[in-house]
């Protein structure tokens, strides 16, 4: 079995500018590339599992997603990173009509991103790692049995009670984490 590096994106891979989908407005995060290339040494595979409400929201498409995604994982290989997938959920329990209004069990605290990539990837996931910037990236690692879940500190956690986290890390920033 792989163990795998589960990254959210917007705010842990990227500056989180909202709805961030042109690769003139990606930003990459301080310390994301070393972080990789720590996490690879060690043998782990690098995923991306994200929310991408926008599409549901009609701010842009399933395509942009796509294309900036191809442009992202393009850059991580310049840096000797290869990013194994990037899965995105399109979804929103109140926007997006027929198409992508649903409660559905992609959409990040819910675990079917993670669990895809546990099935396609054949994961250990008591040994991977989840890092995200909210409670809900903590909570979907949780439900999936991610073993070690990092929560970095953000604005989206400023005001929680972290004391309440299903984080087994909390930290200030991607530099603050060890393998």
């Amino acid at each position: 079995m792989n163990k795998a590096l589960l990254l959210d994106r917007d705010g842990i891979i990227n500056h989180d500018h909202a709805y961030v989908h042109k690769v003139e407005n990606f930003d990459f995060t301080p310390d994301i590339f070393e972080l990789c290339k720590q996490a690879q040494a060690q043998g782990y595979l690098i995923i991306v599992v994200t929310n991408q409400a926008g599409i549901a929201r009609g701010y842009y498409a399933e395509q942009d997603v796509k294309t900036l995604h191809t442009w992202m994982i393009a850059e991580f290989a310049k840096q000797q990173i290869k990013i194994e997938k990037a899965y995105y959920c399109p979804h929103h329990p109140n926007y997006g009509g027929v198409q992508y209004q649903h409660n559905c069990l992609c959409r990040k605290p819910m675990p079917g991103m993670l669990l895809q990539a546990k099935r396609e990837f054949e994961l250990d996931m008591l040994q991977s790692i989840m890092i995200g910037d909210r409670e809900s990236d903590v909570k979907a690692a949780m439900s999936a049995e991610v073993g070690r879940r990092i929560l970095v500190q953000s604005d989206y956690t400023k005001d929680d009670q972290l004391s309440d986290s299903a984080a087994t890390e909390i930290v200030n920033s991607l530099a603050d984490i060890q393998f």
